[in-house]
């Protein structure tokens, strides 16, 4: 009798899996060296599929439902075992329980700032972050592509490699967008349908795919978020001159100036300068230049420097080619023909006197 019990105990009759963890993506059923009994009972479950795998080589995928292992139901691996119909010895092969559900606890977010162009701040750096959703659509695919004979394939092995694909994807999206910065948190739920669409179509050849995606926020650096800061206050403030005027009235009420004469005149004497400075002044209208002075000459006549003079006054003051001329700009006295500027005025100048 313990020998038929022995026996009866290497054969496996049920198969199942009752997943009792939160992120375990494929679990391999433990058959410890024993055979698989022809007839048993396969058990799959609401979000699993059942794949069955004989010598590394993908056979039979059962969805959820309960089977009768027989060689009818197991087509792809009666023929890799050369089984004859009807054949009911028992059996070894390795069955994956692969869930289906979706797991919708992976965060994502840019290690490093993506770079943007915008129309109006010009190239702006983006940080962004949110949350995304997996779910295995292809338990074929991803048994050879990620994960291998695993026993027990988690999530965490898989999400740096779902990281990686979408933050790759979010770069791309950002900076081909054509949104502008302060319209992107409208564009958010769109872009995110986007993105969700592009990953299933990248990662359809590993079996995944997201049915949702999430962005949470996309933030600017702190200096441009200072200065947007500073751009809305100025818009809320409109007229400076009367916020400055608003300002030193509260300021008044506050310090109870209405009860004090001299604090009532420096307050309002205050908020008179303080409007003024802040009101934008007209700017004077330019008038024409001045006119240009005319150059004052001075002569040299026997070793006497005589002057200043007008132009128009040098033939009358004695001027001749070899008198010698000098005004503000030349570096030395120079005779009068060797001035160019006074060219016209020698031509109606006698030469001087020959000796007597």
């Amino acid at each position: 009798m313990e020998l038929f019990n022995k026996i009866r105990g290497e054969f496996i009759d049920i198969v199942e899996w009752l997943d009792d963890s939160r992120d375990t993506l494929v679990w391999r059923f433990p058959r410890h060296d024993n055979e698989i009994k022809m007839g048993a009972r396969l058990v799959v479950r609401e979000s699993q599929v059942a794949v069955f795998v004989n010598e590394g080589q993908i056979a039979d995928a059962f969805a959820p439902g309960t089977y009768r292992l027989e060689t009818r139901n197991l087509p792809v691996l009666s023929t890799l075992k050369g089984w004859m119909h009807g054949f009911q010895s028992p059996f070894k092969a390795e069955v994956y329980f692969v869930s289906t559900r979706q797991f919708a606890d992976f965060k994502w977010g840019t290690q490093n700032p993506v770079m943007v162009r915008d129309p109006e701040f010009g190239a702006v750096r983006l940080r962004a972050f949110g949350a995304y959703a997996a779910r295995v659509t292809d338990a074929r695919a991803l048994l050879p592509e990620l994960a291998g004979t695993d026993p027990r394939f988690r999530t965490e092995e898989v999400e740096g490699y779902l990281r990686q694909m979408v933050v790759g994807r979010l770069a791309h999206a950002l900076g081909t967008a054509g949104v502008p910065l302060l319209d992107l948190a409208a564009d958010q739920h769109e872009m995110g349908r986007r993105l969700a669409q592009a990953l299933t179509a990248d990662l359809a050849g590993v079996g995944i795919a997201i049915p949702n995606f999430t962005i949470e926020n996309i933030s600017l650096p702190p200096e441009v978020e200072r200065a947007l800061d500073k751009r809305s206050q100025m818009g809320i403030v409109g007229d400076l001159g009367d916020y400055a005027r608003f300002q030193a009235a509260g300021a008044l009420e506050n310090a109870g100036g209405a009860a004090d004469g001299m604090g009532l005149g420096l307050g309002i004497a205050a908020g008179q300068q303080m409007a003024a400075a802040l009101t934008p002044q007209p700017r004077p209208q330019p008038g024409p230049p001045p006119l240009p002075q005319p150059g004052r000459w001075f002569l040299g006549v026997d070793g006497e420097r005589r002057g200043p003079f007008e132009e128009a006054e040098l033939p009358a003051a004695g001027l001749t080619p070899d008198t010698l001329v000098w005004r503000a700009g030349m570096p030395q006295w120079a005779p009068a023909r060797d001035v160019p500027e006074l060219a016209a005025l020698l031509r109606d100048t006698p030469p001087p006197l020959p000796p007597a």
